[in-house]
């Protein structure tokens, strides 16, 4: 019995040493850490899942006016990226608490019952938002109108390239940083993905390439963010 709980401990300690913030947390909890955030021209691709990350959680924090802490944390506890997304932005158009609607996500199952709870109007979530709603579309599609909500409110993207970028099969995380990318290269934001998925470059040289280091990944993103006029709450809802 002593053998079993030595063991059990050892293994506590080794996953408090590799994960720290992570060991005292619920089995379910998907550990966030990043080993490897800089660019290396030898393995070029190795840190690109953290660029695509902080850079993702940058534009989350300078759009609801969130600390990035709090992002990762609820990450670490096991909320998702697409329901995170999903409860601060039906937050910001209902007044309710982002936490409030992620427990209800939990409890109800599906998003539909949960914006019924909150009466919010249909106009106010958009047509999109409303027609995937009432479909009982998946998490990532609701989670995907909700990031070209926010790229097309605060004039980062137009219809015509964010279009293009999702025919592409373009993520939300691609979006966002290639939309910090070519704002800073003045490149089209297509052709630095339709270049990188092509295997010719990676997200880390690109950012090398572009100037921008890996500690400069959150104040480049607020200062694309502060180019709009327009609040969170502003913008129609457009074709898209």
């Amino acid at each position: 019995m002593r053998f079993v709980a030595g063991n059990y401990f050892q293994l506590s300690l080794i996953l408090l040493l590799a994960c720290p913030g992570s060991a005292l947390a619920i089995p379910a909890i998907t550990c966030h850490c990043f080993t490897d955030r800089s660019y290396d021209p030898a393995r070029p691709t190795l840190a690109d899942p953290y660029f695509l990350a902080t850079t993702r959680n940058s534009f989350f924090a300078a759009a609801f006016a969130v600390d990035k802490k709090t992002i990762v944390m609820k990450k670490q506890q096991g909320a998702s990226a697409e329901e995170l997304w999903i409860a601060y932005w039906l937050a910001s158009r209902s007044g309710a608490d982002p936490e409030s609607l992620l427990q209800a996500r939990k409890t109800k199952g599906t998003w539909r019952p949960v914006v019924a709870a909150q009466a919010i109007p249909a106009k106010t979530l958009g047509r999109r938002f409303s027609e995937a709603l009432q479909a009982n579309a998946a998490d990532d599609r609701l989670a995907d109108i909700v990031v070209d909500d926010l790229l097309l409110r605060f004039r980062i993207y137009g219809e015509v390239d964010l279009v293009a970028l999702r025919k592409a099969n373009a993520g939300n995380q691609e979006i966002i940083i290639a939309a910090m990318i070519a704002s800073k290269t003045r490149q089209p934001a297509l052709v630095l993905y339709l270049d990188l998925i092509k295997g010719s470059k990676s997200w880390g040289a690109l950012l090398e390439k572009a100037g921008i280091k890996p500690a400069e990944i959150q104040k480049e993103i607020e200062a694309l963010i502060s180019r709009s006029r327009q609040p969170v709450r502003g913008r129609k809802e457009g074709a898209l």
